[in-house]
């Protein structure tokens, strides 16, 4: 039997507001109802759940989200108006940009082919 993912589950500090950041950057909706506590952004066949815990992000994602974009660069500056930092810039035959969102998560933006 082959295992489908179900969602990516993000840790937050304000589920709603993470959430929101995530929506906003992958063109989809948080669902009615998202509160602190927990949210939930879904549609295109991608589900993503935000739920609040005590504690604020410790080190370095263990997992992250590659992003892969048409214009990279125009799509990191997006990110940034949106409340993300742009921590990384790499060139080394893959073109990709590390950021992290308004929590600190890590994610990178790649550079399509």
């Amino acid at each position: 039997m082959a295992l489908t993912p179900h969602a990516v589950t993000f840790d937050a500090g304000d589920a709603a507001r993470l959430a929101g950041f995530w929506a906003e950057a992958l063109g989809l909706a948080v669902h009615e109802g998202a509160t602190a506590e927990f949210a939930a952004v879904t549609g295109a066949g991608q589900s993503y759940l935000f739920f609040a815990v005590p504690e604020g992000k410790l080190a370095k994602n263990r997992v992250h989200l590659d992003l892969e974009a048409g214009h990279r660069e125009d799509e990191v500056e997006r990110l940034v108006r949106l409340g993300a930092t742009r921590l990384d810039d790499h060139d080394d035959g893959a073109r990709w940009t590390v950021m992290a969102d308004p929590e600190g998560n890590e994610f990178c933006v790649v550079q399509s082919h």
